[in-house]
């Protein structure tokens, strides 16, 4: 299990800037750069002072009263992000138009307002964007998208059990342990897809951008997946990874079959959650206190997952890339 102190201990080895120029120069040399040295110098500062002020944000939300924590695991989030940024794109913040956060939510709630049925729309120019591009290379265009808060919070092997305990529903099916190089499927998936067994080998082949082999076995109640290479956390979308458990998951719904890191999902749920707890103090107070809604046990669960796992998301990325330092 992972937890906070053993990520920031993790991340602590590019607190030192012969490392963290190190670390820019390798990146930069990979992406090709003639500058890459320079670049390297340029950056190393920038990089700590990210990850450092990242790791403020969060120790601090971890001492605050709930009522302020999505502001504060927002602006961490965002910290880290910048960070990251920097390994794939030297010359980040190349313009103002990426300081924006590239995404937006309706600003006055309407009477009788659900979180879980909240939307945020994804914009042009921004962070938002800039993070689908750079770090994930996602080529499809997000402007104008939009996601509900159920819909992104689904996204989230870590809340499985409220979904089940609230409606009576589950999410996804666990599938792998984390390094495992097999994956077993229940045959049950058929029928929540709709979907034959030659229809699902193409519909998986299709979806998941990993290299596997499907292991046929007509006598058994589950599908074998055979993995060529151990998974990388960041990069299994729309396979999801439980860093609590170390365990993978597979989604129910068919809607949900599509790359998107749930990086970026934690993203738009603490966006709009770190906007109410600024503009919408009337409803954010009424949550707390009134206990009367669905929406307070998914936003307190959340808020205790992203805690450690946009971290670990973090901490996995930056370490896919590391050279011996």
């Amino acid at each position: 299990m992972y937890n906070q102190e053993i990520i920031w201990n993790s991340l602590s080895i590019f607190y030192s800037s012969i490392n963290a120029q190190k670390y820019l120069l390798h990146c930069y040399q990979k992406l090709g750069m003639e500058d890459a040295e320079k670049k390297s110098y340029e950056n190393c500062y920038p990089f700590i002072y990210y990850l450092d002020h990242g790791k403020s944000y969060y120790q601090l939300a971890n001492q605050a009263p709930f009522s302020i924590k999505p502001i504060l695991l927002f602006y961490g989030m965002v910290q880290l992000l910048k960070a990251c940024l920097l390994t794939v794109d030297p010359a980040y913040p190349e313009s103002s138009t990426v300081l924006a956060h590239g995404v937006t939510t309706r600003k006055r709630k309407k009477r009788n307002y659900e979180f879980l049925k909240d939307e945020v729309k994804i914009q042009k120019n921004g962070l938002f964007p800039q993070l689908a591009i750079k770090m994930f290379h996602m080529k499809q265009n997000l402007d104008a998208e939009k996601y509900t808060m159920e819909f992104l919070l689904a996204r989230i092997p870590e809340l499985n059990h409220i979904f089940q305990t609230t409606f009576d529903k589950m999410q996804s099916y666990k599938i792998a342990r984390l390094h495992d190089m097999e994956m077993h499927i229940p045959m049950d998936m058929l029928d929540h897809l709709h979907m034959t067994s030659d229809r699902f080998h193409t519909f998986l082949k299709q979806v998941l951008p990993i290299d596997f082999q499907i292991i046929e076995n007509k006598n058994s109640e589950k599908f074998q997946i055979q993995l060529s290479k151990p998974l990388n956390v960041n990069e299994v979308s729309p396979l999801q990874v439980n860093c609590f458990e170390q365990t993978i998951h597979i989604p129910i719904e068919k809607k949900q079959f599509f790359f998107f890191p749930e990086m970026m999902t934690h993203y738009l749920l603490l966006y709009n959650l770190s906007m109410i707890a600024r503009y919408e103090t009337e409803w954010w107070s009424e949550l707390l206190y009134s206990f009367d809604s669905l929406d307070y046990p998914f936003i307190h669960q959340f808020l205790h997952v992203t805690a450690i796992k946009v971290p670990f998301l973090i901490n996995d990325y930056l370490q896919q890339k590391k050279v011996a330092l």
